[in-house]
C-alpha cells in the first residue's frame, strides 16, 4: 500500500491498538486516514476483512469508503463491515430478531410511517391530528428514544398537554410495532442494546466476532450510538473513533459532542492524534473560519493551517433585502462564470433555513444559470414510489399494518377512511395485523357486503404476490406488483402528471435492478433479496439525492453541506436572528452549535468565500429589519473585502480596521444612521420602479433619513397606492417612462 501520508494522517494509520481518538479538522484527510487505517490492518497486522466494523453517518461517505479501501487493497475488501449505524444495526437485527419478539422480515418504518401510525392511534383515541399533531408527537418520541429516555421516565416529566399524549402513545408504541413486526430508525439503535442487556451470550458472541470498530464523525454520535460501539470494542478495546469537535452539528437530532469530550475519561488509556493541516482550502478561507470558531468554549482546541498561503479574501456583502442578496449573488456568480472560467457545478450557495431557497431560486432562474437543490423532496418519499414499496414491504412482511393501509386502497377498490376505520377497530380488538383481519372481513360488524369481498380480494392478491415474488430479485418482484395490480394504468389515468409519476416507476425498477447487480454477497442471516433491498431503500435520506441541474450551482442547508467542498462557497442569510437563529440562544449550548454550523459552512470552500446578509428579510408574513450576525463580527480585518448593493447607505471616511466596517450598518443609533447613510431623495410627481409591484409615480413624500416614507400610485391596478419606506423599498428612478 502506497500513499502519502503526514506525520500526524501516519500516527493514526499505524496505530498499533487500543483506543485511538483522532481530532481530525476539516480538510484534513479524515477519510483518507480511515480508509488507510482499514487497508493497514488487513494488509500490514494480517486481520480480516469480516473482522472488522466500520461505521459513519452517510451512505455516500461508507460507499466512497468501501470504494477507496478497495483501491488500497486491489480488490473488494468482501466481509467488511462497513456502513451506516442504522444500516449495521438493521443488519445486526436480522440474525437477532426472533430474540426481540421480531420475525427477520421485520419492515422499517420511515417518518411518513412512524406519523401515520400516531395519526391511527390518535383516531384511536378520539383525539385531533390538527390538536396533536402527529409530526409533533413523533418528534417529540424520537428525542426521547435517541436521548434514551424510557416511556415511564417520559411519562412521569411530561409537563405540555402534546407532551402527554406523545407519552401515552409512547407507552404503547412498541407493543404495535411488534405486532406489525416493524421498526422505527430509532428503535434500530436501541434494540441492539436491548439484546444486549437480555442476553448477555450474544453480546459475548458479537464482541467476539469483531477485532476492530471505527467510527467516523465521532462528534455526532449520540447516546445509543456511542453505547453499541463502547459494548463492541469492550473486550479487546481497539476502538478508533475519528472526528472534529468543531464540527458538532446535530444536538437538536439526540447527538452529543459531550461524548467526544469525555473520550479521554472513558478510555484513560487512549492515543489522541490530532490532523491540523488542511488540505482543501486558501490560509484566508481558513483564517476566517478559525478566528470564528475560536470564540467557542467547548472545545478541545486546534488551529488548522494550509501550504496555501494567501488566496483572495473573503467578500462580505450587505443586500438591501433577500430578493436584492439573492440577485446579487446570482450576478456573482454569472460574474465568475463568464470571467474566470469557473464552472457552476463548482460553486453552492448555504443557508440556515430551506425557506431561504425560494428566492435564490428565483434569481437563478432569472439570469438563465441552472441549479440543483439538495434536500428537496426524496425519490423514495415520492407517492407512486412508497405506494410500490410499501406493496413489497406487505409482500415480505404480512403484519406490516403501515404498508397495508397505504394500498388497502391503491389502485382504488372503493375501500374509503369509513371502512378501513371499521377493519383497524376489529385488527385493534383481535390484536391481529390489518392483512390477516382482511381475510377474515366476514366477521367485521359494519361493512357491507361488497366492501367485505373488496377487502377479501385484496388480501387473495397479497398472499398470490407472496407465493409468486418472495423469493426473486427486487426488480422482478416490483414488475409483476405492477402488472398484477394494474398500477402502470392506475398512474395513467392521471394524465401529465401520472406520465411523471410512470417515469419514477421506471426509475424505481431500474435502481433495483442495478442494486441487485452489485449487491454484496450477504452472509447467513442477513435476509433475502428483497427484504435487504428495502432495508437500503428505507435508510436512505434526502442528502443522498439532488433535484435540479447536476452542472448547476448547488444550494443546501450549511446542515446538508457536512462532508461536502466547492471551489466557490457563499454563505447567505448571515443575521441575528436568522445565523445564529433567535431560538438557540436560550438553549444550552444553542449559541455554540450555531457557530459550529458557521465553521461548517465556511470550511466547505476551497477558493473563495463570500458572506452575505440582509437589511430587512420578510419573516414569518412581516418585513423585518436585520442586524449583521454576530459571527461576521469576528471575522479578521485582513481576510475580507467588503461589498454593498443599492441602496447603499453611505459612511463616512475612517482608519478603523476594515473588521468593523462589517458591522458598522447597524451598530449606530438613530441619529447617526440619519446622519451617514445616503439617504434616497424623491419628488413627488416623479416616476419610479419597484422591483414587485413595477412602475408608478410618486403622489407624496414625508419623513427623513430611515424614516423617510414615500406613496406611490403604481400603474397596475392591482397593485394601487402603497406607502412605503424608501430605505428599503429599493425603489429607482424610472427612466424609461420619464
Amino acid at each position: 500500500m502506497t500513499l502519502a501520508l503526514n506525520d500526524a494522517q501516519r500516527a493514526a494509520v499505524e496505530h498499533r491498538g487500543g483506543p485511538l481518538l483522532v481530532l481530525a479538522g476539516a480538510g484534513s484527510g479524515k477519510t483518507r486516514v480511515l480508509t488507510a487505517r482499514i487497508a493497514h490492518l488487513i494488509l500490514a497486522r494480517g486481520v480480516r476483512a469480516d473482522r472488522i466494523f466500520a461505521v459513519t453517518f452517510t451512505n455516500k461517505a461508507a460507499e466512497e469508503m468501501r470504494g477507496r479501501v478497495a483501491t488500497l487493497l486491489g480488490a473488494d475488501p468482501r466481509g467488511l463491515w462497513i456502513g451506516t449505524f442504522h444500516s449495521l444495526a438493521a443488519r445486526l437485527l436480522r440474525r437477532e430478531a426472533p430474540l426481540l419478539g421480531f420475525s427477520p422480515s421485520y419492515s422499517i418504518y420511515d417518518s411518513e410511517d412512524s406519523e401515520q401510525l400516531l395519526g391511527r392511534m390518535l383516531e384511536q383515541r378520539d383525539l385531533s391530528a390538527k390538536t396533536y399533531p402527529p409530526r409533533a408527537l413523533h418528534s417529540l418520541i424520537s428525542a426521547a428514544k435517541n436521548r434514551m429516555i424510557s416511556p415511564e421516565v417520559f411519562t412521569r416529566d411530561a409537563d405540555s398537554a402534546l407532551a402527554k399524549v406523545a407519552a401515552d402513545c409512547y407507552q404503547e408504541l412498541g407493543r404495535i410495532l411488534r405486532q406489525a413486526n416493524a421498526m422505527d430508525f430509532d428503535d434500530l439503535l436501541l434494540h441492539p442494546l436491548t439484546l444486549f442487556a437480555a442476553h448477555p451470550e450474544r453480546l459475548a458472541w458479537w464482541q467476539q466476532r469483531f477485532d476492530h470498530v471505527l467510527v467516523d464523525e465521532f462528534q455526532d454520535v449520540n447516546a445509543a450510538q456511542y453505547q453499541i460501539v463502547q459494548r463492541l470494542a469492550a473486550r479487546h478495546r481497539n476502538l478508533c473513533v475519528v472526528g472534529d469537535d468543531d464540527q458538532a452539528i446535530y444536538g437538536w437530532r439526540g447527538a452529543d459532542v459531550r461524548h467526544m469530550l469525555a473520550f479521554r475519561e472513558d478510555f484513560p488509556e487512549s492515543i489522541v492524534v490530532k490532523l491540523e493541516q488542511n488540505y482543501r482550502s486558501t490560509q484566508i478561507v481558513l483564517d476566517v473560519a478559525n478566528a470564528v470558531i475560536a470564540e467557542n468554549v467547548a472545545r478541545l482546541g486546534k488551529t488548522l493551517f494550509t501550504e496555501r498561503k494567501g488566496g483572495d479574501p473573503a467578500v462580505v456583502c450587505a443586500a438591501a433585502d433577500e430578493r436584492d442578496e439573492a440577485e446579487w449573488l446570482a450576478g456573482e456568480f454569472a460574474r465568475l462564470a463568464a470571467d474566470h472560467d469557473l464552472p457552476y457545478e463548482g460553486m453552492a450557495v448555504l443557508y440556515r433555513t430551506n425557506a431561504q431557497s425560494r428566492p435564490l431560486e428565483e434569481a437563478f432562474r432569472f439570469r438563465g444559470i441552472p441549479y440543483r437543490l439538495i434536500g428537496a423532496v426524496s425519490f423514495y418519499e415520492r407517492r407512486e414510489v412508497k405506494d410500490l414499496l410499501a406493496y413489497l414491504r406487505l409482500v415480505a412482511n404480512p403484519a406490516d399494518d403501515g404498508a397495508c393501509s397505504r394500498i388497502v386502497n391503491v389502485p382504488r377498490r372503493g375501500l374509503g377512511d369509513a371502512s378501513l376505520h371499521l377493519l383497524g377497530q376489529a385488527a385493534t380488538r383481535w390484536r391481529r395485523p390489518l392483512l390477516e383481519v382482511a381475510r377474515a372481513a366476514d366477521r367485521v360488524d359494519g361493512l357491507r357486503p361488497n366492501l367485505r369481498d373488496a377487502f377479501r380480494e385484496f388480501a387473495a392478491l397479497i398472499d398470490r404476490l407472496r407465493e409468486s415474488v418472495s423469493a426473486v430479485d427486487p426488480a422482478t418482484a416490483l414488475e409483476t406488483i405492477i402488472a398484477v395490480t394494474g398500477y402502470d394504468q392506475y398512474l395513467a389515468e392521471e394524465g401529465v402528471e401520472g406520465a411523471e409519476r410512470l417515469d419514477n416507476v421506471r426509475e424505481l425498477v431500474a435502481g433495483a435492478a442495478g442494486w441487485a447487480e452489485v449487491a454484496q454477497a450477504g452472509e447467513e442471516g442477513d435476509g433475502s433479496l428483497i427484504e435487504r433491498y428495502l432495508t437500503q431503500a428505507s435508510l436512505l435520506g434526502p442528502t443522498d439525492e439532488a433535484v435540479g441541474d447536476p452542472r448547476g450551482v448547488t444550494l443546501l442547508t450549511a446542515h446538508m453541506a457536512k462532508g461536502l467542498e466547492w471551489p466557490v462557497v457563499a454563505l447567505a442569510g448571515l443575521e441575528e436572528g436568522l445565523f445564529p437563529l433567535a431560538r438557540t440562544a436560550g438553549e444550552p449550548g444553542g449559541l455554540e452549535e450555531e457557530r459550529r454550523l458557521c465553521y461548517v459552512g465556511l470550511t466547505r470552500a476551497r477558493e473563495r468565500l463570500y458572506l452575505s446578509w440582509a437589511r430587512t428579510r420578510y419573516r414569518y408574513g412581516r418585513l423585518e429589519l436585520s442586524q449583521p450576525s454576530r459571527f461576521l463580527e469576528a471575522v479578521p480585518f485582513h481576510a475580507v473585502h467588503e461589498r454593498t448593493t443599492t441602496p447603499a447607505w453611505q459612511r463616512t471616511a475612517r482608519t478603523a480596521p476594515a473588521r468593523r466596517v462589517v458591522t458598522e450598518f447597524l451598530d449606530t443609533d438613530d441619529s447617526e444612521a440619519e446622519r451617514t447613510q445616503d439617504a434616497p431623495r424623491y419628488v413627488a410627481g416623479e416616476r419610479v420602479r419597484h422591483r414587485k409591484f413595477g412602475a408608478g409615480i410618486v403622489r407624496t413624500v414625508s419623513g427623513a433619513g430611515r424614516n423617510l416614507k414615500v406613496t406611490v400610485d403604481f400603474d397596475d391596478p392591482d397593485v394601487g397606492t402603497k406607502n412605503l419606506l424608501a430605505a428599503y423599498a429599493g425603489l429607482e428612478r424610472d427612466w424609461e417612462s420619464a
